[in-house]
């Protein structure tokens, strides 16, 4: 493993997940919509923005563990194409582990639950995609 390279990668995800993220609410306004339509769970826009850097940390973390383990399964010439499989099997997991979980424990309505699934699938996938170029390096 290359510490440098983990760490150019962990912070090329990092800037991969909030690009992605970015864009999604801004191509799919709707999502922000249907969350609106849960007051009683989600924090309103300035209690979200007041907690943003400890999500910002947490992701970094987050980011930085999932640099790890593709660093701890990497070849020489992986690079894009392996990123991308690498991070869309992180989404399936965040997915499965995350967005099916909180569709059964808290009272969010399906159509949320899939936009949430796609978006988070997405932004993992950029995140693989990021790293597997930047680790390449």
């Amino acid at each position: 493993m290359n510490p440098g390279r983990i760490a150019l990668a962990t912070v090329g995800g990092f800037m991969a997940y909030f690009a992605a993220g970015t864009a999604i609410f801004f191509l799919v306004p709707q999502m922000i919509a249907e969350g609106r339509k849960y007051p009683a769970v989600f924090r309103e826009r300035d209690g979200m923005m007041a907690r943003m850097p400890t999500l910002m940390i947490a992701t970094l973390v987050a980011i930085g563990a999932v640099t790890l383990v593709y660093a701890l399964g990497y070849r020489d010439g992986y690079g894009l194409a392996d990123g991308v499989r690498f991070g869309a099997l992180i989404g399936v997991f965040v997915v499965c582990a995350f967005v099916v979980h909180n569709y059964v424990n808290l009272a969010l309505g399906s159509k949320l639950m899939v936009m949430q699934g796609v978006a988070y699938f997405v932004e993992w996938t950029a995140v693989g995609a990021a790293i597997g170029v930047l680790y390449k390096s």
